[in-house]
């Protein structure tokens, strides 16, 4: 069975088995079939998450930079820009 994602929705989710407890009298759980789930939208920024996020490209803050790197750009870039 061939299966198209589609824009905005995730691949087809499994249901989780049916189960039986040693001292239940019937079988629990799980539905029998396939469900298709949305994806979640992503959460809208908040201003003071703009003014970070625009601070840290301004001042050339990136992944993996070394800690010196780093330390200087807060002291020199980043403190006087966030004081704006």
């Amino acid at each position: 069975m061939a299966l198209i994602s589609l824009k905005g929705y995730s691949v087809p989710k499994r249901r989780p088995k049916r189960y039986q407890a040693r001292d239940a009298p019937y079988a629990v759980g799980g539905n029998a079939g396939y469900y298709i789930a949305a994806r979640p939208r992503p959460y809208p920024t908040t201003p003071q998450q703009r003014k970070v996020r625009d601070v840290a490209k301004a001042c050339n803050i990136k992944v993996g930079m070394k800690k010196s790197e780093l330390m200087t750009a807060m002291v020199d870039c980043v403190g006087p820009k966030m004081r704006k």
